[in-house]
């Protein structure tokens, strides 16, 4: 039997009586609304791509942690490894940018996507053949640092590129959902893969991953080709970090990723000490402990999409900064593993406010001559920094206990938040009060 529909515009409503019910139309159209970008072909390719090779990558965080542990035993060790995939940037961030800026972002994109599945494929075949050492892993966590620092000015920049400004801020935010949602299935299923293919097997389902996202760079079309005319590199540089350091609002956002890189996302060199010293559970409590603060995170990513438009980035960027302070601090005191699980869902609710939205007011902020090396400052100001934080929380953790290395890193934490009150004037009330400057 089939029902009229009345009223489409705004209800779906058969006339069946059993199937009785009115669906507004209006709170569809409105979900749809705050994720413009998923109207653009290409972004929704992308999106589909990226996500499923973050799934991949996900679950190589969980096992790679969890076989540093096992090898060593060690809070030091897993906070080193963790800082040798963060450290390049640091060094190659800036230069990164510049690239970025002077060659196809597509084509770059192809390369670093192709070489960590080969370091993924190699470190299974370690694995897997029993002849995995410290060494290997150190080597090629270096290895993939080294990559990540093209890598992330470069999808920062393609993004722009690929679609409509008017839909930017709402891409930047799906680009952090499928980076949250990655987050809780990853480490969900890491336990489980470890357990039924072990280490090295899950290692080499990550590297079969980046299949997905080079699938959807060659089904993209959209002009990513380079400025005809740009500097010499050093020019290039230097006109890059002239641009960020005029501007106020950047600089305090450059400088509070930096000191919540360090203090804030160190916590996870050490979850794994955490989970097993602490929590005393395996790789699968390592991963829930991860699932948890990915679904604070991925929460915290559709407030954001909702509300950022309507309140601006201000209460984002202030209440993630106190929100992940306490969450930790309190972190430091449990020993029940459900209270752990509660706290690590707010650090990543109070981590991804605070820097999806600084993320999104830099890239509203910048001119696009200039965006791939805007986007590296920022970049090397977040991760680059990291590896500081990861050795330092390694150290602590060995020399005190795990315990106080998170208690002691919230310290700073919480200052750098008082400090982001404090000067919040600098910051825009709303996103259109941002006028992005021309290249001097």
């Amino acid at each position: 039997m089939i029902h009229k529909i009345k009223n489409l515009n705004r209800y779906l409503v058969t006339t069946a009586p059993e199937l009785f019910a009115t669906v507004p139309l209006r709170w569809f159209k409105r979900g749809l609304g705050a994720f413009p970008a998923f109207k653009e072909r290409n972004y929704r390719i992308y999106f589909a791509g990226q996500f499923l090779s973050l799934i991949g990558s996900w679950l190589q965080v969980v096992a790679q942690g969890w076989l540093v542990f096992e090898l060593t035993h060690s809070a030091f060790w897993v906070g080193f490894v963790t800082a040798l995939s963060s450290l390049p940037v640091l060094f190659f961030g800036l230069i990164g940018g510049v690239v970025v800026d002077r060659f196809d972002t597509k084509k770059i994109l192809y390369i670093t996507q192709v070489l960590p599945m080969v370091f993924a494929a190699i470190l299974g075949f370690l694995t897997l053949t029993g002849n995995i050492s410290l060494l290997h892993i150190s080597v090629l966590a270096f290895l993939l640092g080294v990559v990540n620092a093209l890598d992330v000015p470069a999808r920062q920049t393609f993004t722009a590129k690929m679609i409509e400004r008017r839909s930017l801020a709402s891409a930047i935010v799906l680009n952090a959902a499928a980076f949250n949602g990655s987050h809780i299935i990853g480490p969900s299923f890491a336990g489980l893969s470890i357990a039924l293919i072990g280490i090295g097997g899950t290692f080499v389902v990550n590297a079969a991953s980046f299949l997905a996202v080079i699938g959807s760079l060659v089904l993209i079309r959209a002009d990513t080709a380079p400025p005809e005319t740009h500097p010499h590199p050093v020019a290039a540089l230097k006109e890059g970090i002239r641009y960020t350091l005029s501007r106020r609002g950047l600089r305090l956002i450059m400088v509070t990723a930096a000191l919540t890189s360090i203090f804030g996302w160190s916590y996870g060199a050490i979850l794994p000490v955490i989970a097993g010293a602490v929590f005393h559970r395996g790789a699968e409590g390592l991963g829930q402990l991860y699932t948890a603060v990915g679904v604070g995170a991925l929460c915290s990513t559709l407030l954001v999409s909702l509300f950022l438009h309507r309140l601006g980035p201000r209460p984002f960027m202030l209440g993630g900064s106190v929100l992940v302070t306490l969450a930790l601090a309190a972190f430091s005191f449990v020993g029940r593993f459900d209270a752990g699980l509660g706290l690590m869902f707010l650090t990543g609710l109070g981590l991804m406010a605070q820097m999806s939205v600084m993320q999104t007011t830099v890239q509203h902020s910048i001119n696009d001559a200039v965006r791939g090396r805007v986007m590296s400052i920022y970049v090397t100001m977040f991760l680059g920094m990291a590896p500081f934080g990861a050795f330092l929380i390694g150290y602590l953790g060995d020399a005190a206990s795990p315990q106080w290395a998170i208690r002691l890193m919230a310290l700073p934490l919480g200052i750098t938040a008082a400090v982001l009150i404090w000067k919040r004037d600098v910051l825009p009330r709303r996103l259109e009060e941002e006028t992005v400057p021309e290249v001097q």
